[in-house]
């Protein structure tokens, strides 16, 4: 285990419970139980100390974040706004929701104007330059509206792959939601970050999007939360996101 400056070092179970993770007895329980490991080891006694700012804490394999002044929010990003903290043309952008707080956050990935839904801001770097890199695969859910009546086999063509001008791109999964006299509305899950995939690939199709949204991002699903709202990330949907990208 990492060496530790011993003044940062607290007690387990307080730490667990900072974390939200239950009560201290909750924690000690746990403890006892061979369900929390520190870096890796398993820990079954009590009194064990940690610097919540370095431990990797894991409680039923699952990553248990616990330094200090970390937050992630999900941000149902409305239409019309910009993905950026700040826009030199005055345009409605994403640090317009952000403005007076105190941690210097900033969102991983984007969504064009024209599209709605779940970004994430967060101060965590490790965790954002995860959730960003190919190579986690992090998959993500959208929900796409076009105009007339999808056959299912425009949804098996997108699961075989469409050749797009950079290359093969291929969902995980595709299917219609709803059909409706004048449009149709599909569900597409991809894990590729290109430039407006999923409007380039039902172009391919021949069924360009009218209107898109991101419903969700890994574990974390848009749910309700309605265009504008910000909400903190906690508990086991944030312990799910941490262990999703190998955190």
């Amino acid at each position: 285990m990492a060496k530790t400056d011993d003044s940062n070092l607290i007690r387990l179970q307080k730490v667990l419970a900072t974390a939200g993770i239950g009560s201290r007895r909750a924690c000690e329980a746990l403890i006892d139980q061979g369900r929390v490991e520190v870096d890796g080891h398993q820990v079954t006694e009590q009194g064990m100390r940690v610097d919540p700012r370095t431990a990797v804490i894991r409680v039923d394999g699952e990553r248990v974040p616990t330094a200090p002044g970390i937050v992630v929010y999900a941000f149902n990003k409305p239409l019309g706004v910009i993905s950026t903290m700040a826009d030199d043309e005055g345009r409605p952008c994403i640090g317009d929701w952000v403005q007076g707080r105190t941690e210097r956050l900033f969102h991983v990935g984007r969504l064009d104007a024209d599209t709605e839904g779940l970004l994430f801001l967060t101060n965590d770097g490790e965790l954002a330059n995860r959730l960003g890199h190919p190579s986690f695969e992090v998959d993500k859910t959208y929900v796409a509206t076009v105009r007339g009546q999808v056959p299912g086999s425009a949804m098996k063509e997108l699961q075989k792959g469409v050749e797009l001008e950079d290359g093969l791109a291929r969902c995980d999964s595709a299917r219609i939601i709803q059909k409706l006299p004048d449009r149709t509305m599909v569900e597409l899950v991809i894990h590729e970050g290109r430039n407006r995939i999923v409007r380039r690939m039902m172009d391919a199709v021949g069924y360009p999007v009218q209107d898109l949204v991101r419903t969700r991002v890994g574990p974390v699903y848009l749910a309700q939360q309605r265009p504008g709202v910000l909400r903190e990330i906690m508990g086991p949907e944030l312990r799910s996101l941490y262990t999703s990208v190998g955190l």
